[in-house]
């Protein structure tokens, strides 16, 4: 999976084991468990791997958001991680987080904490440069040459225009947003000690723009 644009997660791949146990699955929901290297980009995907989502009967809920044998589908799945968990503003997937929507506290929060979730995300790609998933190697490495101008395009948009994290375009190209909050200095100095990282991988790749 891919993370999507105007998010925290932009460009990056998330891999996802799913299991469907023949003894209980349709009538339950599949096991899907997160490839995390250990770390906690999302309140939803645990450093241990679990994927917490009503659907997947990892978290509490209620009515369709829940499995059904009859309704529910794997693509249900796909799309729920992608759009429910995978967000703009993971802050508010936090329990009860949800309720500072357009509060003082949630605006005050919402900022740091995706600034955060997108230096984890840098440092999962790199996690998956060294150790990509058997079987995926070819597929890891040719995304990035792909992306991986785009990438560090996103950086330098947040290092040098303070652009707000997960604000871009598909293009890494600031948008009519990216400039209402500009991010932290303590977010800069971190992102400046990764970035020299992600440009020697890049290299190594020989990802387009990068050379």
């Amino acid at each position: 999976m891919v993370g999507s644009s105007s998010t925290p997660y932009h460009d990056d791949l998330f891999f996802f084991d799913l299991q469907l146990p023949p003894s209980s699955y349709p009538e339950s929901p599949p096991l899907v468990n997160y490839r995390s290297f250990g770390l906690c980009l999302n309140p939803n995907l645990y450093e241990s791997g679990t994927v917490c989502l009503s659907l997947l009967n990892t978290f509490g809920g209620h009515g369709t958001e829940l499995w059904s044998p009859e309704a529910s589908t794997l693509l249900q799945v796909l799309v729920s991680i992608q759009g429910l968990v995978l967000t703009a503003q993971p802050y508010y997937n936090e329990a009860a987080y949800e309720s500072q929507v357009g509060t003082p506290q949630g605006h005050r929060n919402e900022l740091p904490y995706s600034e955060n979730a997108y230096l984890l995300n840098l440092r999962t790609m790199l996690h998956l440069l060294r150790r990509p998933p058997v079987g995926f190697d070819v597929f890891v490495r040719e995304h990035f040459r792909r992306r991986g101008q785009h990438v560090l395009r996103a950086c330098e948009a947040y290092l040098t225009d303070s652009c707000t994290v997960g604000t871009l375009d598909g293009q890494a190209h600031p948008t009519v947003v990216s400039m209402e909050r500009p991010c932290s200095a303590g977010f800069r100095l971190a992102l400046g000690n990764i970035v020299p990282r992600l440009v020697e991988v890049f290299k190594e790749i020989g990802a387009d723009g990068c050379q």
